[in-house]
């Protein structure tokens, strides 16, 4: 006959097996607690806290905190593979410049002014943002403020995400808000790595469907912390484009 624990780890790994998104962990305990409401609360935290520990064959962790059973972990890689066959065929990466742009400045009112970028605008090795706007004290403010500057680096291919947060971090050198955005599908183990990322580094992190250059519906996971950055290079590089900007 099974022990207590064998019995909760037996069961834990067969609700596993049937939830292919993975399970936080108090939400196991609470499911466990359900299916066996004689066994004390604590001896299932006891029994489950480091599973993967110890069936790392059959349980990982895909992100901070979320159980998964392996066997969905080999999902994932055959659906990176498809995603990678169906970039050939996706929107390019330009064409969400100025949707991305239009948002910062309508829908979270980041900026007064936004635009479209890319390409090497600043001619140099450090590179170009993909849309850079301001943000400007308006008449109707009583307390007026100095003129941010906001940049984007956006990525539609779900295997340069690392690159883009390089880029995004280089851009903190002009920028007082910076943000990285990229596509919704990408993995859960890249995007928990890049909210932690985010988080450390002050950099806004957004979410968005790649699929659809209509509505991409762009979504905050992380905001940008606001830091002032060095000045000789904000004018250096906005001197560049500045009848864009401004005008």
């Amino acid at each position: 006959m099974a022990t207590r624990k064998e019995t909760i780890v037996l069961k834990a790994l067969d609700i596993l097996r049937s939830t292919p998104t993975g399970m936080r962990y108090s939400d196991l305990v609470k499911n466990l607690h359900g299916k066996f409401p004689d066994f004390p609360v604590n001896t299932i935290h006891g029994t489950i806290w480091n599973l993967e520990t110890h069936r790392p064959d059959q349980v990982y962790k895909p992100a901070r905190g979320v159980f998964r059973h392996v066997i969905f972990r080999e999902q994932d890689i055959e659906k990176e593979e498809k995603i990678i066959v169906q970039e050939i065929e996706r929107a390019k990466e330009e064409e969400f410049y100025l949707p991305f742009a239009n948002w910062l400045k309508t829908d979270v009112e980041e900026c007064t002014r936004s635009i479209p970028l890319g390409g090497n605008k600043f001619r140099d090795k450090w590179g170009t943002p993909d849309v850079i706007g301001i943000r400007e004290a308006q008449r109707s403010d009583i307390i007026k403020f100095t003129t941010e500057v906001v940049s984007a680096e956006i990525k539609t291919d779900t295997r340069d995400l690392i690159t883009a947060f390089g880029q995004a971090c280089s851009y903190k050198l002009f920028s007082h808000k910076c943000y990285i955005v990229i596509p919704r599908n990408s993995s859960q183990d890249d995007i928990s790595r890049l909210d932690a990322l985010c988080l450390l580094f002050g950099i806004g992190l957004v979410l968005f469907d790649t699929n659809n250059i209509s509505e991409p519906k762009f979504e905050i996971r992380v905001r940008p912390v606001k830091q002032e950055p060095e000045m000789f290079y904000v004018n250096k590089y906005v001197k560049l484009i500045e009848k864009e900007l401004f005008g």
